[in-house]
Parts: C-alpha cells; structure tokens; sequence
C-alpha cells in the first residue's frame, strides 16, 4: 500500500468514540480527499484533548453529492443529528461523505508526543492529509497498518 492511499484524518473525540463503538460508518467533509478510493486505509487521528492516533478504517466509498441528497444517504450512519449536519455545513452546497468499514482500534491509541518522538517532524492533520512514507514506517504505525492489511 502506498503513501498515496493511506490519509491521516484528524476526528474529534466524540465522533471517534462513535466509530469504535460502530454506531458511526460514515465520516463527513467539506473537502473530498482527491486520490481517496474504495479499499484505501484511513488512520484515525483523535484531535484535542486526546491527541493520539488510535486507530482505522477501511473506506467503502466516497460520495460527493449536494446536501439535500447527501442527507438521506448519511443521517443513520454519520452519528449527527440534522442540525449538527446544517451547521458543519454551512456555506456550502456540496459534501462529502467517507463511507467505511472495517475498523481497527489500538489497544493503546499513539500519543502526539509519542509520534513526535518518533518521528520529529510528524504534524498531526488539521483536517486531513496524506501519509508520509517516513510516518508510515514507525514501528507503531506499521504495526498498525500490519494488522488492517
């Protein structure tokens, strides 16, 4: 698996917590991650006050669609209530919807500091972003990507 089909997506607690407790199989975007596809690894990056990757999941597919047919599509899978998704939402007429599958979730999730030891000039993502081959390589990482691949 290259760099290029592994993203780091940055995914506030609560929502992560959904995803690991599988009442939550679809994450949604403003942004569509260009080269994300079908069977593509997602790493789940835990954003403040955790700051830890604790785990991924494997993408299903991707839809981009306008929001009124997004909606139906996403309201019993995305773990948000109409209101959160208007608000998320808001200002534009498009979204994107990360559909998943099989997820994985460390024991021990990786903390920032941990990462950046490890590697110093590891960034977690403001959004999302693309794997670095040198982040891909820890032996924390691998061991991860080992498991789900």
């Amino acid at each position: 698996m290259s760099s290029n089909n592994i993203i780091l997506l940055s995914v506030r607690p609560k929502y992560a917590d959904k995803i690991f407790e599988q009442r939550k199989t679809v994450e949604l975007r403003r942004v569509r991650p260009k080269y994300l596809q079908k069977g593509d690894l997602v790493l789940i990056y835990v954003s403040s006050p955790i700051q830890a990757l604790a785990g991924a999941f494997k993408v299903e597919q991707v839809v981009e669609k306008p929001l009124k047919k997004l909606w139906p599509m996403v309201k019993t899978k995305a773990g948000v209530t109409r209101q959160e998704f208007n608000a998320y939402y808001e200002g534009v007429s498009m979204g994107v919807g990360i559909f998943f599958k099989e997820i994985w979730q460390l024991p021990e999730p990786i903390a920032l500091h941990t990462l950046k030891q490890q590697a110093r000039l590891f960034q977690p993502p403001q959004s999302f972003r693309y794997a670095r081959e040198s982040e891909l390589a820890l032996p924390s990482v691998a061991n991860l990507i080992a498991a789900v691949t």
